[in-house]
């Protein structure tokens, strides 16, 4: 079963609002770190705003923090963690109706993201680059995935994967007029968390 998306907003301003605290800054200060308006931050910490994958970039990178701290709780310790099938994070919905989905993470010093991506046909992603450092590996379960990185375009089918920064910009797209559905693992370096300034 999905997230309830109202309720998830509310969790990643809770997240959002205590990792600042712990930092000591002012809105004004994450504001200036991130690029993200003081009115939006706002909005994010009283759940009131649903933020967008690139706002939860800008946020994480701001705070020293891996994107999956932002949207769960803190993990219980164990040695395995199960998510099953529907129960993923929606993070992204398309026009047509395609769907980008966290499935499965693991917390720092590994900070490693699994998604399930669906794009229909006419749909495309942009995503602002990652925190320096950051690696994406992707392979396409089925239709054909178009990646454009860094002023690159890489026809991808069935079958075939790829390796690429993900600190440069890229997005996916689908071209064709069939469901295009990929892996989507993304490795970021170790968050650090910004010092008192």
């Amino acid at each position: 079963m999905e997230r309830d998306p109202e309720a998830l907003s509310r969790e990643i301003g809770n997240r959002v609002r205590l990792l600042r605290a712990r930092l000591g800054w002012p809105l004004t200060r994450l504001a200036t770190e991130s690029g993200v308006s003081r009115t939006m931050l706002q909005a994010i910490e009283q759940g009131s705003a649903n933020p967008s994958i690139g706002v939860l970039l800008k946020l994480s990178n701001a705070l020293g923090a891996g994107m999956p701290e932002l949207l769960e709780p803190e993990p219980p310790s164990v040695s395995a963690e199960v998510t099953r099938a529907g129960d993923g994070t929606v993070l992204w919905q398309g026009p047509h109706g395609g769907s980008g989905v966290i499935v499965a993470r693991a917390d720092p010093p590994d900070v490693m993201v699994l998604w399930e991506w669906t794009l229909e046909p006419g749909e495309r992603h942009a995503s602002d680059p990652h925190i320096v450092g950051t690696r994406e590996l992707l392979q396409v379960q089925a239709g054909t995935l178009w990646l454009e990185h860094d002023g690159a375009e890489y026809r991808l089918d069935a079958g075939d994967s790829l390796m690429f920064h993900g600190d440069a910009p890229h997005a996916y797209g689908n071209r064709g007029e069939r469901a295009t559905r990929f892996l989507l693992t993304v490795i970021e370096p170790t968050p650090t968390r910004k010092a008192l300034a």
